[in-house]
């Protein structure tokens, strides 16, 4: 098979609460242009739609959004909108609440708790929806996350929220948030070439309470919002030259590897990569390989 006859069938399937996603999703972040948010230049608009509609024909059914993700002419949530409005029954739209960018595109401080309600209606008016499925409190410098979760939490028994995460936490903020209200996934930092203890410590609780870990810039690695990381390990490139698959798919499936609870949300804005994130889904890597590529994990934290 090719990449593009490979589907997000072949990554398997895990649930965000009540909701069954492959573990392949889509990241909206790279819709908007050359780099995340107000970075680089601004997407082609049909490109972007025609990215989210192979999507869904690859078996895509989780994607990965939010209000703030925008540049100077695009907005990933109207691209979402446009392009696949009416909805699926089986998509699952993931956004993420408590950031904040200006109509100039500079950052804000980050959400009150009792700003958090505009926020949400204004993923939901953007995404043209009447309640969103799930919603991640994205941890800025809060000590404490409990307020911001409870008013979240209101909101969830609102209905305008079907599911809540939380993103950026450490085990004690995941714990603040467990006695508030069920949390059916955490997104936090995590790479092949970042290793950080309490990402790996955050990896391996969500595995152990059947919580969802989905990394963020899993891709990118320490590049983060600027692009796709174009230098690789030479073990990275070994493994994929043996695999006949670029390196990105091999970051994405050592991703997928540590565990079945882990989704990956790779974004690109090319259609040709789309095809490729979504096929590593299938690449089946061997322990030996594996072995190599968590020794890389930990050495370069």
């Amino acid at each position: 098979m090719t990449a593009e006859t490979i589907t997000a069938h072949a990554s398997g399937t895990f649930r965000l609460g009540d909701l069954p996603v492959r573990r392949i999703g889509f990241g909206a972040m790279r819709l908007t242009g050359s780099a995340a948010f107000h970075l680089g230049t601004a997407s082609d608009r049909a490109r972007s739609i025609a990215v989210l509609r192979r999507a869904m024909e690859l078996g895509v059914n989780h994607i990965d959004t939010a209000a703030f993700y925008f540049s100077s002419l695009r907005s990933a949530n109207e691209l979402i909108n446009t392009a696949l409005a009416p909805y699926a029954d089986d998509l699952v739209i993931v956004t993420k609440v408590g950031p904040f960018r200006d109509y100039y595109g500079e950052w804000g401080s980050s959400a009150r708790p009792d700003q958090l309600r505009g926020h949400v209606e204004e993923n939901l008016r953007q995404l043209g929806r009447d309640h969103l499925d799930v919603v991640n409190f994205r941890r800025q410098n809060q000590d404490s996350i409990a307020e911001h979760f409870g008013a979240l939490a209101e909101l969830r028994e609102a209905g305008l929220i079907r599911h809540l995460g939380v993103s950026g936490v450490q085990p004690r903020h995941l714990a603040e948030a467990l006695d508030i209200a069920p949390v059916v996934c955490v997104q936090n930092r995590f790479a092949l070439d970042r290793a950080d203890a309490v990402d790996d410590e955050m990896l391996r609780i969500c595995g152990e309470r059947g919580i969802a870990f989905t990394p963020f810039y899993a891709v990118a690695g320490e590049a983060g919002p600027q692009a796709a990381a174009d230098t690789h390990d030479d073990e990275v490139l070994a493994i994929a030259r043996a695999h006949g698959v670029s390196p990105a798919q091999i970051r994405i499936a050592w991703t997928l590897h540590q565990g079945p609870h882990v989704l990956s949300i790779p974004g690109t804005g090319n259609p040709d990569h789309l095809a490729e994130n979504v096929a590593a889904g299938a690449l089946r890597l061997t322990r030996e390989e594996l072995s190599r590529l968590d020794a890389l994990h930990t050495t370069t934290g």
